[in-house]
C-alpha cells in the first residue's frame, strides 16, 4: 500500500482516544451522529448509565414517549394500592361496580392528585387512603419538577445544528487531487470562529499484524470568521498526505475512517458548540466535486442557500485518466 512507503516521513499521532490494535475494534469508531461506536460492560447496567444524559440526548419523540409510559406506569402503580386498599374510602365512585370501572376510577384519580388538579368529585376518606394520596401529591411534584428541568435543558442546550455532506470526494485540486466534505448550518443559528479538524484512521499491516494508525489531514483553510453559506472542507493530496499515491482500488482497500470535528462560537447562545462526524472507506466517492448550493435570489436581494444540495455533486475524470482513455 502506498501508506507503507510513507511511514518514515509521516508522523502519526496516538492521543486520539483509539487503540491502534485492529484485531479488537468492530466496524467504525465514530458514528456518523458524532457519537462513539462502542458498548461498554462489567459492571451493572445501572452504574454504567446516566440517565441524565440518556434523557438528554434521546431522540424527541423517544423522550416524551418515555415520560408517558412513566406516568403512565406511576398512575397505574398507585391505582392498584388503592383498589387493593379499598375504592370505598374513595369518596364519589359509588356508581362504579365492575372491577374494570373501579380501577378506571382509581386510575383518574391517581392521574389528578400525580398533578395535583383535584377536580373533587373523588376524594379520599380514613388515614391510611389520605396518606397514599399525600404521598403522591409529594411524588408528583417532585416528578414534573425533573421533567421540566429535562425539557428546559433539552430546549437550552447549545447544539452546533451543522449539517455535513453524506459523502467524502476525490476531486481534482491544483494540477492534482482533494480530499474534500462539505457542511453548513441548517438552523438560523450563527456560528463564528469555526475550526474544523480532521484525522486519518487507516489499517497498516506491520509485522504480520493489521494496526490501526492515525494522522492529520491538513486543511487548506481550517478556520473560518463566519459559516453563514456553506464550508467546503479541502485537504489536497500531495507529498506531505497520508493519501498520497493512493487510486481508486487503494482507497475502496484502505478500509478507512475520517473523523471530523467542528467547534465554533454561537451568537446566540454566547457559548462554544461542537459537533462531530465520521465517514468510512464505503463513503469515499472518487471522481467527484461538489456543485453549488447557493445562489442568489430572483430579486437579487438575498442569497439563497439549498439545504437539500448540500451533497449534490458530479463525476468528473483526472487528468491521467483521460490521458489513459
Amino acid at each position: 500500500m502506498a501508506l507503507s512507503s510513507q511511514k518514515s516521513r509521516l508522523r502519526d499521532i496516538n492521543n486520539t482516544g483509539f487503540g491502534p490494535n485492529s484485531s479488537v475494534e468492530g466496524g467504525r469508531l465514530i458514528n456518523s451522529d458524532g457519537s462513539t461506536n462502542l458498548r461498554k460492560r462489567g459492571i451493572p447496567l445501572w452504574e454504567r448509565t446516566s440517565i441524565y444524559h440518556t434523557l438528554l440526548k434521546m431522540e424527541r419523540a423517544h423522550f416524551f414517549l418515555a415520560i408517558f409510559v412513566f406516568y403512565t406506569v406511576i398512575n397505574l402503580s398507585f391505582a392498584i394500592v388503592y383498589l387493593i386498599t379499598g375504592v370505598e374510602h374513595l369518596v364519589g365512585v359509588d356508581k362504579a361496580t365492575t372491577l374494570f370501572e373501579k380501577f378506571a376510577e382509581a386510575f383518574f384519580f391517581s392521574s389528578q392528585t400525580l398533578t395535583t388538579v383535584g377536580y373533587g368529585r373523588v376524594a379520599p376518606t380514613g388515614m391510611m387512603t389520605n396518606c397514599i394520596a399525600s404521598l403522591e401529591s409529594l411524588l408528583g411534584i417532585l416528578v414534573f419538577a425533573v421533567v421540566t428541568g429535562l425539557i428546559y435543558g433539552r430546549f437550552s442546550r447549545p447544539r452546533a445544528y451543522l449539517l455535513f455532506s453524506n459523502n467524502l470526494l476525490i476531486a481534482p485540486y491544483k494540477q492534482g487531487k482533494a480530499l474534500m466534505l462539505r457542511t453548513t448550518t441548517y438552523k438560523n443559528n450563527h456560528l463564528t470562529d469555526v475550526e474544523a479538524s480532521l484525522t486519518l484512521a487507516i489499517h497498516v499491516k506491520e509485522n504480520d499484524k493489521m494496526v490501526t494508525r492515525f494522522y492529520p489531514l491538513p486543511l487548506e483553510i481550517s478556520k473560518v470568521a463566519s459559516l453563514a453559506l456553506s464550508w467546503t472542507m479541502v485537504h489536497a493530496i500531495n507529498e506531505e498526505s497520508p493519501l498520497y499515491g493512493f487510486d481508486k482500488t487503494q482507497v475502496a482497500d484502505s478500509k478507512m475512517e475520517v473523523i471530523v470535528n467542528i467547534k465554533g462560537f454561537d451568537d446566540h447562545f454566547s457559548n462554544i458548540v461542537q459537533q462531530r462526524t465520521s465517514y468510512t472507506y464505503k463513503q469515499v466517492i472518487y471522481g467527484a466535486r461538489f456543485l453549488p448550493m447557493f445562489e442568489r435570489a430572483a430579486d437579487g436581494e438575498y442569497t439563497l442557500l439549498e439545504l437539500d444540495k448540500i451533497n449534490a455533486h458530479e463525476l468528473v475524470q483526472f487528468e491521467e485518466d483521460r490521458v489513459m482513455a
